[in-house]
């Protein structure tokens, strides 16, 4: 048995666990929360909470201005509830691993390097890694510290699927290609199916859903991920909350153009003013723009579900006859009953009997949306990153011995 602390860092907000890991256990899902919390939206006023479920608890008001601020309030308040005791290590999520970072490993100096490199190519995550590390190094030094990163699982994408349709020279030079991001989450819905259903991680074949915020789509084909939908940044790919997800390139330079800007404020319209509050306005919570009965909203969600659709098709495609299921995971996926009846509208032909009564009484939890008998299955699933970081950090330093 072992016992982590995990942070799972975001732009501006961390959300912090103390994980059990049990003797022998084989899935992240066989681990156990101890504590959750999160602290969001940094700043004089940023909220502190703890979390129970889905449920936020305990909220106060916290002077919190950045992520290195956050990781000593974290750390020093699980002190005050004597969280930290017999504590085995301590793990940070990275969002960029590159080529080099294949699995969990150590938070050495030349990893530390590495990460601190790719900051360009996944702005505002990367680094907040590395200034929680800087925290744990003086806060505590006697700790263990690992990382794990969302691009580690995707590391088996075939060049197919890697490799952009670009002159090969320049794209190797510049290591330009398809990294695939959330990969702590798919695997996690691919190793929770397969324990559900009793089965080797080498039988199966799903698409998975990581539908948050930010958004991806996984393509994986016994048991190894052979495509998915973001790639050499996080900003290709699905619609999200403020990211506009695979766009025409070409409409970069003719915006540059047209406005007379430079290739910063593009980027920033195309990650930060756009997605579904780019086309809703005001909100990007889906929460938010269910209720909203304007035009505006509607075709917001409307795009967001008909683009999840279109990802779908396209990797049932890729899978062919091995597919066996649809995993809708992340707050949206498994939270909201009208993007699951999207996006299953289209799947009939795929083979998909879907139970629209029981998917309207879904909320949350593991639940199996598709009817007995249908020959492709569709499931909502609670994803835990916590848990699947815990374990992979535990099997490495298992390895070790």
């Amino acid at each position: 048995m072992a016992t982590a602390l995990v942070f799972n860092p975001e732009s501006n907000s961390l959300k912090f666990e103390v994980v059990t890991t049990v003797a022998g256990q084989r899935f992240a899902s066989e681990g156990t929360k101890r504590v959750s919390a999160a602290i969001e939206d940094f700043g004089d006023a940023a909220t502190f909470s703890i979390v129970s479920g889905q449920e936020s608890k305990g909220k106060e008001q916290v002077s919190v201005p950045d992520m290195a601020a956050a990781a000593r309030f974290a750390v020093a308040w699980l002190r005050e509830q004597a969280a930290l005791d017999e504590l085995d290590f301590a793990a940070v999520r990275v969002v960029h691993g590159g080529r080099e970072c294949a699995r969990a490993t150590r938070a050495t100096a030349q990893v530390r390097q590495q990460i601190q490199t790719l900051e360009e190519l996944a702005p505002l995550h990367n680094e907040s890694a590395v200034q929680i590390l800087a925290v744990l190094d003086t806060e505590m030094k006697d700790t263990a510290l690992m990382v794990t990163f969302d691009t580690a699982f995707h590391r088996s994408l075939p060049e197919v699927a890697w490799r952009y349709p670009i002159e090969a020279e320049t794209a190797d030079r510049w290591g330009i290609r398809k990294f695939g991001f959330h990969g702590l989450s798919h695997r996690y819905m691919l190793e929770q199916y397969a324990r559900t259903l009793g089965r080797p991680v080498e039988e199966i074949s799903l698409v998975t859903l990581h539908l948050e915020s930010g958004s991806s789509a996984a393509a994986i084909l016994n048991g190894r991920s052979v495509d998915t939908t973001m790639g050499l940044t996080p900003l290709e790919g699905l619609m999200m909350g403020t990211r506009s997800g695979s766009v025409d390139p070409a409409i970069l330079p003719y915006l540059m153009d047209k406005q007379g800007v430079g290739v910063a404020e593009v980027m920033a319209l195309l990650e930060k003013r756009s997605g579904l509050k780019g086309i809703a306005g005001e909100s990007l919570d889906t929460r938010v723009l269910v209720k909203r009965q304007d035009a505006a909203a509607r075709l917001a969600l409307d795009m967001f579900s008909y683009r999840v659709r279109l990802a779908v098709g396209a990797y049932l495609a890729v899978l062919g006859d091995a597919a066996q299921a649809v995993i809708f995971g992340g707050g949206i996926g498994e939270n909201s009953p009208w993007l699951r009846s999207a996006v299953a509208e289209g799947l009939r032909g795929f083979g998909l009997d879907f139970d629209g009564e029981l998917n309207e009484r879904s909320i949350e939890g593991q639940v199996k949306l598709s009817c007995e008998g249908s020959r492709l299955a569709a499931w909502s699933m609670p994803v835990e990153e916590g848990l699947q970081m815990a374990h992979e950090c535990w099997l490495a330093l298992e390895d070790e011995t």
